[in-house]
């Protein structure tokens, strides 16, 4: 865990299956049902074909970063610094990005890095993070 002092999304129509999603433990991102493009973050149709057809699906939560950046101020009173903050490449499909934080030491974070996705529960939300994959084979081996 980065913090427990976060800023927290709204859950609305429109996000609350991404907010939520982690619950099952699952990483869910809008897919049109008309051309099977993956859109994130969400829109009201789809970029690709502009049909209106899009639902919420489960990915793998796998990808690899794609670029990140480390910061060294809190983005809250009482946040831990230094964190990274990347764009990881989910690998469902080419530019899929979610934006978020590579749970790690900073100084391990790179361009190409394995990732998958965990989540922190603070309240109803489950923020998507994540973490190497070769920590995740680590903790499996033990």
């Amino acid at each position: 865990m980065i913090s427990s002092k976060r800023g927290l999304p709204i859950i609305d129509a429109e996000t609350g299956f991404f907010w939520t999603s982690g619950k099952t433990g699952e990483l869910q991102i809008l897919r049109c049902s008309d051309c099977n493009h993956w859109q994130h973050p969400p829109l009201p149709s789809c970029p690709r074909c502009h049909g209106d057809n899009l639902v919420p699906q489960k990915t793998s939560g796998q990808g690899k970063v794609a670029t990140f950046t480390i910061n060294y101020e809190p983005w809250y009173p009482g946040m831990a610094v230094p964190f990274s903050f990347a764009a990881i490449e989910l690998d469902e499909q080419p530019e899929l990005y979610v934006f978020s934080n590579v749970l790690c030491p900073v100084e391990q974070v790179h361009i190409g890095m394995r990732v998958s996705v965990v989540f922190e529960q603070h309240e109803d939300v489950f923020l998507p993070l994540f973490q190497p994959v070769d920590v995740l084979m680590e903790n499996a081996n033990e």
